[in-house]
């Protein structure tokens, strides 16, 4: 959206809309799952567009502006949560020199100073590891965290007493109370060294059992911050301790009332690197831009050698009686900022385009490449997303392109250079070239997709690959390259019923290269504990479009059995022929009707399972390839009944509310609560509701709970709840 002059108010709002989901969405990815799906900079020009629009329509601002937010929430980790004494912000960022120059000018501006009054900054490089607070009382350490969401982090003390570079008592002459704040990261070589012993251990592990070792089955880190990030997570702090993480001081939080050992952000810098903490080589005191700038394009020429992976510069006005004046905004200090590192680049040839599809029919371009290092990383293959990327981009064999890498984001093409040069288009397949049906897309998507179903060869080796797949059946010994031999061989041509008839082919399997008698024992032994398969994994290995492992548990906690799913899809289906939209309805009011109808036939309240769900399970049902195969699955296997176990308790058969920032929990873990305490946990208040649930920062829901005279209380009264029931 560059030309904002043109954008209407409406257009304004839905766009900010958008970009605060599609932000909020890659912050979750990054800072809580440690599974980025784009890169630094695709993500960093939702954000320029996010203020370029809200500068402008400042009115406009919402509730949700990704410039309220800092991190993400911690609500699904496993650990316990901690909350922050002193709120962790992030950084704003700088991309161009003249951002740099207009953040001082802007410091002078604020603090009132003269054009001839110098400004004292420190500039580091900025490292790409996991924010973390380390809290010393009576200078021990007692509590370490990680950032979270800036007010709520992972309580990660035992593992950080792990960490070599993080001392457990700090000298006499430190506060009585101090909070070292920085990054755990793990090291270029120390990173490449796990992953090996990963691949090792895995090796000998499979020799031992005398199975087959599948390369590809064994669970590597992406990049280092992915590595030092999931070291860190760990419940058992003895798996840290086997990880090679390291630390970086980079600043501070808490201070005791004896007060800081200096008066300046580089004499308290230095002050705690005297008390035994790492800092960075890079760290310096400067005056002026120029000076800023040099030391931002020294580190850029040395990022490629240094033994941790950075990202930019962050510069921080000197003086903390100034940095106290300057403030913050929403989510970031005034007096610093980050200088952010472009995207990695090289220019190489596309020498091919191919086609690959997805279990769900998806049909997925894939550049071919004349192998081009990148940021130390040899790249031969690159996506291009799907058929509208290429025709932006105007990409044919032969094109040299510009291809750009950031941390463990798969390359893409940003550019095309001989776009004007005469040469064939590429024209995007209108058939599947794995089975030949024809490929379409639907209605309002950009994807491509084989219509073929389970009757396309790709298709079914990516689904028979997520049947066994960890978040599905889990079946150990069963990896990739078995499903890929096992259909070659046609031992599974009528789909997952037919791996619990492998047994079939046990002297053939014996007689096959990599095969022995234990190897063999221990797969088929495997698969047979498989034959009472938890429900909601079964429903999530069959690949049903829409359906993931969370609508999976959904679905079976309404439906109970998952025999009757089938009888339900058929009957949305009628319901959806006989029920078509009005002439004269609306859209909205013809969705309420459709996502009420689904959540009546298949019983279930939460706000997850709507429209497309439903769509997606009357059309695979429909399918009459899709039924064969699910009586011969049920031939083979009984899932047991999927029950979720209650306790009396005085919220039994009543509607739940949480509202506001949950500070002992996270939202998931609340609502998992009331459903064990035989509640039901809705996301708005009504007169059906029976209790409110409110933390902090509680709004609307609140106000609405007091005009309807519901009863409201707070974290404490519902944890005793919990307690007495357990």
């Amino acid at each position: 959206m560059t030309d904002l002059s043109t954008v209407s108010e409406a257009d304004a709002a839905n766009r900010l809309m958008r970009l605060a989901r599609q932000i909020a969405h890659h912050n979750k990815l990054y800072h809580a799952e440690d599974a980025p799906e784009i890169s630094d900079a695709a993500f960093d020009a939702l954000v320029r567009e996010n203020n370029a629009l809200e500068a402008a329509f400042p009115h406009l601002i919402r509730e949700d502006s990704p410039n309220r937010q800092v991190g993400a929430a911690v609500e699904a980790s496993p650990l316990a949560k901690v909350v922050h004494e002193k709120r962790l912000y992030s950084l704003d960022n700088a991309f161009a020199d003249e951002d740099v120059v207009e953040f001082i000018a802007r410091v002078r501006r604020y603090l009132n100073l003269s054009e001839d009054e110098a400004i004292a900054m420190t500039a580091e490089d900025k490292i790409d590891g996991l924010s973390l607070s380390i809290r010393y009382e009576g200078r021990k350490l007692v509590r370490a965290a990680t950032r979270g969401d800036g007010q709520v982090g992972e309580d990660v003390t035992p593992n950080v007493r792990t960490i070599a570079d993080i001392p457990e008592e700090l000298p006499a002459d430190a506060p009585d109370l101090f909070e070292v704040r920085g990054e755990v990261y793990m090291a270029k070589a120390d990173f490449a060294a796990l992953n090996a012993r990963l691949m090792d251990e895995a090796r000998a592990l499979a020799e031992q059992r005398g199975a087959e070792f599948d390369p590809e089955s064994v669970r590597q880190f992406a990049n280092p911050r992915n590595a030092a990030a999931g070291s860190l997570r760990q419940k058992d702090a003895a798996v840290t301790a086997a990880r090679p993480l390291r630390f970086l001081a980079h600043g501070w939080g808490m201070v005791s009332e004896d007060g800081l050992p200096a008066d300046t952000q580089y004499g308290v810098m230095q002050a705690i690197g005297g008390w035994g903490f790492p800092l960075s080589e890079h760290l310096a005191r400067l005056e002026g831009a120029e000076a800023l700038l040099a030391q931002y394009r020294r580190i850029e020429r040395e990022r490629a050698d240094m033994p941790y992976d950075i990202d930019g510069v962050v510069y921080k006005v000197d003086r903390l009686d100034w940095q106290e004046r300057l403030g913050f905004v929403a989510k970031a200090p005034r007096w610093a900022i980050a200088h952010k590192f472009p995207a990695e680049r090289a220019q190489t040839t596309l020498e091919a385009i191919d086609i690959q599809v997805g279990r769900t029919g998806k049909l997925t371009p894939v550049g071919r490449l004349t192998p081009v290092t990148v940021g130390g990383v040899v790249v031969s293959n690159v996506t291009l997303h799907n058929r509208d990327e290429i025709a932006r981009l105007g990409v044919r064999v032969g094109d040299r392109v510009v291809i750009q890498r950031a941390g463990d984001v798969i390359p893409q093409v940003v550019d095309n250079l001989t776009r004007d040069e005469e040469r064939a288009p590429y024209i995007f397949p209108d058939h599947c070239p794995a089975c030949g049906s024809e490929a379409v897309a639907e209605e309002g998507e950009v994807d491509v997709r084989c219509t073929a179903g389970l009757i396309c060869p790709a298709q079914r080796i990516e689904r028979l690959k997520h049947f066994v797949s960890r978040g599905a059946l889990d079946i150990e010994g069963l990896g990739e390259k078995s499903i890929e031999e096992f259909f070659g061989l046609g031992w599974l041509d009528k789909g997952p019923p037919d791996i619990f008839r492998l047994k079939q082919h046990r002297v053939e399997l014996l007689s096959r290269e990599g095969w022995k008698e234990k190897s063999v024992e221990n797969l088929l032994a495997a698969i047979e504990t498989k034959r009472e398969p938890d429900a909601a994994r079964l429903l999530f290995g069959l690949g049903i479009r829409h359906v993931g492992a969370v609508t999976a548990r959904d679905l079976m906690k309404g439906l109970g059995d998952l025999r009757l799913l089938p009888a339900k899809a058929t009957e949305f289906a009628a319901y959806r022929s006989e029920n078509p939209q009005g002439p004269d309805e609306k859209e909205s009011p013809f969705n309420a009707r459709m996502v009420a109808a689904v959540k009546r036939i298949f019983a279930v309240q939460t706000d997850g399972i709507g429209i497309a769900i439903g769509h997606a399970l009357a059309d695979f049902f429909h399918e009459p390839h899709n039924r064969q195969v699910w009586d011969d699955l049920l031939s083979e296997v009984t899932p047991p009944l999927y029950v979720v176990e209650t306790l009396e308790s005085p919220v039994s058969g009543k509607t739940v509310v949480f509202t506001g920032k949950l500070e002992t929990m996270s939202r998931d873990e609340a609502k998992a609560q009331a459903e064990k305490l035989g509640a039901r946990a809705a996301g708005t208040v009504s007169k059906a509701t029976d209790l409110v649930v409110a933390g902090p920062g509680a709004g609307s829901k609140l106000k609405k709970a007091a005009e309807l005279g519901i009863r409201v209380i707070d974290e404490a009264e519902w944890a005793e709840i919990v307690k007495a029931a357990g």
